[in-house]
């Protein structure tokens, strides 16, 4: 309980429906911030689960689009023989990281409570991400597949480390080789409560799955491969891609010492980790590069950074020379005894 004896309402109250919205007395998880004494995960799963449908018409049809016109994309270049079906491949596999990539950026759009991107919009905001965002992740695929090959729990380590990479590359800025350190050291502290998540995930898949899979039984089966692609990936994309944006902003609010913000009511102001602005070396950008995202903890160095993160402002804002002198005063003569 914070000073006053006042408690801080958690996200999962407010997604409760602890906080009333403005229109129609509309229940939202308004601007509240995070217990401090809870996890930073703590209700990220409910809160996923709650922007998935409040803004699944948005999700689903950034998700849907891509994959159909993926799909189409496929599907003709299989006419094409041998060559067209490996270029279909690779086409596919990208197309799974636009969607990624993608969706991040919707999260990070919806936070404040509305959408102000539209399909292109969000597509072409992802855009300057999606190559770095496929090196990345057949790097990290490579060296997962090999901590899975040699004793299982390696890979199963990699993958709880890495599992943020993503989300640094879309929203942090960071390089390839960058957004994995970012993510280690993010992670580092809360990776079981990272790893517990994700298996709570896996296990709602497979139940997903399941159920999916009687329902693709009862179709024919020229049409059961088209919906298992599409509609599928669809479905399951949109809340892959909340679950992993919201452990990032929650472990970098953590880390940085900031209280956690679930969304509010349209047009809530909400945290942002800082990132540079502006590149290394670039006039006016010491301040943007001290800012680094990264897992700092709080009153410790943020990754590639000399100072505190978060960055402390100044502790005299107006330099002497820019005082106002008072009325009937030199401005060069020293102030008056006993005046401030």
């Amino acid at each position: 309980m914070p000073a006053g004896g006042r408690a801080v309402p958690s996200v999962r109250h407010w997604l409760r429906g602890g906080g009333k919205g403005a229109a129609g007395g509309r229940s939202y998880p308004a601007a509240a911030s995070y217990d401090r004494l809870m996890s930073p995960l703590t209700g990220v799963l409910t809160e996923a689960w709650y922007l998935y449908r409040r803004f699944a018409g948005h999700f689903l049809l950034i998700s849907f689009v891509i994959y159909v016109i993926t799909a189409a994309l496929v599907a003709l270049l299989s006419l094409a023989g041998i060559a067209g079906a490996i270029i279909g491949s690779i086409i596919g596999f990208a197309a799974t990281y636009v969607v990624q990539a993608s969706l991040i950026k919707a999260v990070q759009d919806v936070r404040d409570g509305r959408v102000d991107l539209d399909l292109s919009e969000t597509v072409r905001a992802a855009g300057p991400y999606i190559l770095p965002v496929i090196a990345a992740a057949i790097l990290a695929g490579i060296g997962i597949a090999i901590g899975f090959f040699l004793l299982i729990v390696p890979g199963f380590i990699l993958l709880t480390y890495w599992s943020l990479i993503i989300p640094f590359i879309v929203l942090g800025g960071a390089g390839v080789f960058e957004a994995f350190g970012n993510s280690w050291r993010t992670v580092r502290g809360y990776a079981w409560r990272v790893f517990g998540t994700y298996v709570l995930v896996f296990l709602i898949l497979i139940a997903f799955a399941i159920v999916f899979g009687i329902v693709l039984g009862l179709l024919p089966q020229w049409l059961r491969s088209f919906v298992d692609n599409v509609v599928t990936g669809t479905l399951i994309a949109p809340f892959l891609a909340l679950v992993a944006t919201l452990i990032y902003y929650r472990l970098t609010a953590a880390h940085a010492g900031e209280p956690y913000t679930a969304t509010g009511p349209e047009g809530a102001t909400v945290w942002e980790p800082p990132y540079p602005t502006a590149p290394p070396g670039a006039a006016g950008s010491s301040q943007a590069d001290s800012t680094t995202p990264g897992p700092a903890a709080p009153g410790s160095s943020a990754p590639g950074s000399t100072k505190p993160y978060p960055a402390q402002g100044p502790t005299d804002p107006v330099p002497p020379e820019s005082r106002t002198a008072p009325p009937g005063q030199d401005p060069g003569a020293p102030p008056p005894r006993g005046s401030p």
